[in-house]
């Protein structure tokens, strides 16, 4: 396996918990966990990209990939083998260079071609047989935060990427 140079993620139940919120004007809310956020920036500072693909659409998810810096966020996604083969072919990138996070069937095509894969820690049992790590952190509640340490740590990039961090933190 080379270095995982790309980390793909779905959303709900992953970067939050899974729930569908509406109120009585179907305005629909989210949650999403601020670890998880301060991971992508971790991420960020070490030029591993992240990315989000996913099958609903959220003006909600929109604003909080904006919010985090996540550039490549892919949204009413039906077949997300193909727009996860154009993201890395549009950055000169292979299979082997990609991690994928996901939490149900519908993710299946991609987990079985990245590299690297994980999971909540809230997945249904058949499914976590198809998964390389399950995270101890439920979805929407830092299972993001702890794979991107897992794969940090494993490339020997997290201090380097702590480090980075909050020497941005100062000179702002």
């Amino acid at each position: 396996m080379k270095e995982i140079k790309l980390m793909i993620f779905d959303c709900d139940g992953v970067l939050s918990d899974g729930s569908i919120i509406y109120d009585n004007r179907r305005i629909e809310s989210k949650a999403f966990s601020a670890k998880d956020g301060l991971g992508f920036r971790l991420l960020q500072t070490v030029g591993i990209i992240p990315a989000v693909i996913t099958g609903r659409e959220s003006q909600l998810l929109a604003q909080r990939c904006a919010d985090v810096g996540i550039e490549h966020l892919y949204q009413a996604v039906a077949n997300k083998l193909t727009v996860a083969e154009e993201l890395l072919k549009k950055l000169g990138l292979s299979w082997s260079e990609c991690a994928y996070m996901g939490d149900d069937w519908n993710d299946m095509s991609v987990i079985r071609k990245a590299a690297l894969t994980a999971a909540p820690a809230d997945i249904f049992p058949d499914f976590a047989k198809e998964i390389d790590y399950i995270c101890t952190r439920p979805g929407g509640k830092g299972a993001v935060r702890e794979f991107i340490e897992v794969v940090l740590k494993k490339q020997g990039l997290y201090e380097d990427a702590v480090k980075r961090f909050l020497t941005n933190l100062a000179a702002r």
